[in-house]
């Protein structure tokens, strides 16, 4: 199975759609989704990011199709959901489903290789995700769960910073042409 870059050209204008090596999508999600769940057990400051999230934004927008970009998003959140204890399953799932589609819509559309654009976009949709998951809480469980919070702002700002020197390091996964 090639991974090459697909001639760089997007139907949609000159967007490059990124391939990679066999199973390094499979292997990077499974360790966003352990490193997370270990985390927490270290202490409240794991709570400043979450890696399951950058992992999914990072490959929907690299892979720049919505169908792989909601699939990973579902596989990724229901799988932090098995591993949370607070959280029925379902709610990462849902809220991930949609941020893998609205990051592999938004990059099919513009180029996101820039820092600052990485930062910009990880900062939405950091605030995306939180009012899918507040959505859904509140409507399916009936928690008053807030939409903003000056910490959750500090959580997203934190994330986007990580989320920048993440990719960049997920970046050199890629296959070369």
């Amino acid at each position: 199975m090639s991974y090459a870059l697909n001639s760089g050209i997007h139907s949609e204008g000159n967007v490059e759609v990124h391939k990679y090596y066999g199973g390094v999508v499979t292997v990077v999600a499974l360790l966003a989704i352990v490193i997370q769940a270990f985390l927490h057990r270290y202490g409240r400051w794991a709570e400043f990011f979450d890696l399951p999230l950058l992992v999914t934004i990072y490959f929907g927008v690299s892979k720049r199709n919505p169908v792989s970009g909601m699939l990973l998003g579902a596989v990724i959140g229901i799988a932090q959901d098995a591993l949370s204890h607070d959280n029925p399953i379902g709610l990462y799932g849902i809220a991930k489903t949609i941020i893998g589609y609205v990051s592999s819509s938004v990059g099919a559309r513009i180029d996101t290789e820039h820092p600052a654009s990485r930062f910009a976009l990880v900062f939405a949709l950091y605030h995306v995700h939180q009012v899918v998951y507040a959505s859904v809480e509140r409507v399916l469980l009936n928690r008053p769960t807030p939409f903003f919070t000056v910490h959750l702002l500090i959580v997203s700002l934190v994330s986007a910073v990580i989320a920048v020197i993440l990719f960049s390091l997920l970046d050199r996964l890629r296959r070369q042409s």
